[in-house]
């Protein structure tokens, strides 16, 4: 690990358009295997399908957690870690919706999107890539970065990570 834990902070809860939207989603898979439990085993593989689909996102689009250490913020998936050096931020704030659209303009979501969040890269009119992932519409976190496509996450208690990576 790189150094100390300073603080860790869990993805925020879903805004209440993410989570309909992630209800609404996750229904499909139960639907299918309803529908499979009742005889009509054609839907067997796309609830398979689907359910792969939704674990694959889980496991290694959405994170779990943004750690802040001493030298890095280490964001963790249940598969993966990814380390953003400290010395490597050039600025950190928090962004409400309209301000986000200002910044980036008009954007495209590259990734997986509605399942408990957006996740991947946001192809944006003005800043060209951006390193997403938000499991609210509101207090994003951007984090431009020296050497490097910017970030755009929901951590909980966005002001309190943005103090975290400050001090």
């Amino acid at each position: 690990m790189n150094g100390e834990v300073r603080s860790s902070f869990r993805l925020a809860r879903m805004s209440p358009l993410i989570l309909v939207l992630t209800l609404i989603l996750l229904a499909i898979p139960v639907i299918f295997l309803g529908i499979v439990a009742f005889g009509k085993s054609l839907l067997a593989a796309p609830a398979l399908l689907v359910i792969a689909i939704y674990s694959w996102v889980w496991l290694r689009f959405r994170p779990s957690a943004f750690i802040v250490r001493p030298d890095t913020i280490e964001v963790q998936w249940p598969l993966k870690r990814r380390r953003i050096p400290r010395n490597d931020i050039g600025s950190i704030r928090i962004l409400q919706q309209r301000e986000l659209r200002r910044e980036v303009g008009w954007g495209a979501r590259i990734g997986a999107g509605g399942l408990w969040g957006g996740f991947g890269w946001l192809w944006t009119s003005r800043r060209g890539i951006v390193q997403m992932y938000v499991s609210r519409t509101d207090r994003f976190i951007w984090i431009e970065r020296k050497n490097g496509r910017p970030w755009l996450i929901t951590p909980e208690e966005p002001e309190a990570f943005v103090r975290a990576v400050a001090e």
